[in-house]
């Protein structure tokens, strides 16, 4: 859904390449990437975990778990800080990562405190063009999303899946984009998913998606939900239902079941 603009050819090889470090940890497949710094402190203290510092973000690990379980990484802010982390974290060892963080609302029918499962992403951001991919508008996974949608139905939780639309500038939400990509039906905008998908489609590992409505600018205006004790609670219910999926031991037999299910199809 959009243009690359002098994109990278696909053979040119970069010259620092993401790397596990002396000091890192080896993760296991599941890595739950999480934008907002109190939602990834909250989680991280429902399991004992093990700390990792990084340097401009974080990683939790299971303790005692090396190499197996789910991982924590974030906070990110915006598209070249979310691929930084999601390079690295596939360095040492992800394979299935899932991305838990907010959006604005596009749609009146879309109020603070949705759910929102990003399905693919129009990308305003310089990122996504430096990573070459042959797919035109590559997506979330299939299988993960498939297994997300269940969880959520099976918690009697409603959500909404679609596009949305990535921007580097969250102070150039402009009137005329709101309107043109409502008309469209892009379901909200945020700042990191549609370089997160590129990357990867481009690495060749899984990616899902919950995000949820912290703001509504479909009039127009600005109408902040940060505090409202619905977003709260939805930010509750989000982090640990994401937190149960790939952690939670038989949550993870089944999900794994189905994904296995699905690439022996393909």
């Amino acid at each position: 859904m959009s243009t690359l603009l002098n994109p990278v050819p696909v053979k040119d090889v970069a010259v620092i390449q993401p790397r596990k470090g002396n000091n890192d940890p080896a993760l296991g497949p599941d890595v739950l990437m999480v934008a907002i710094s109190q939602d990834l402190a909250r989680l991280s203290q429902i399991k004992s975990m093990g700390g990792f510092d990084q340097g401009f973000f974080q990683i939790f690990q299971m303790k005692g778990r090396t190499g197996a379980g789910l991982s924590l990484a974030g906070p990110f802010l915006g598209a070249p800080q979310a691929v930084m982390v999601m390079e690295k974290t596939i360095a040492l060892g992800a394979k299935r990562i899932g991305v838990f963080g907010w959006c604005g609302s596009l749609q009146p029918d879309l109020r603070i405190g949705d759910f929102v499962i990003p399905l693919n992403a129009i990308a305003e951001e310089g990122t996504s063009k430096h990573y070459p991919v042959r797919k035109r508008n590559p997506g979330t996974d299939p299988g993960l999303n498939q297994v997300l949608e269940q969880t959520l139905e099976q918690e009697g939780l409603s959500f909404r899946k679609g596009t949305v639309w990535t921007t580097d500038a969250p102070y150039r939400e402009t009137a005329s984009k709101v309107k043109t990509y409502r008309a469209k039906g892009v379901l909200a905008v945020e700042m990191e998913m549609s370089a997160l998908i590129t990357l990867a489609v481009y690495r060749s590992v899984m990616i899902t998606g919950l995000l949820v409505v912290s703001d509504e600018l479909f009039d127009l205006k600005w109408h902040r939900g940060f505090s409202s004790p619905v977003f709260k609670k939805r930010c509750l219910q989000a982090g640990n239902l994401l937190l149960k999926l790939f952690e939670d031991e038989d949550s993870q037999r089944g999900f794994l079941t189905k994904i296995n299910s699905r690439e022996t199809r393909t």
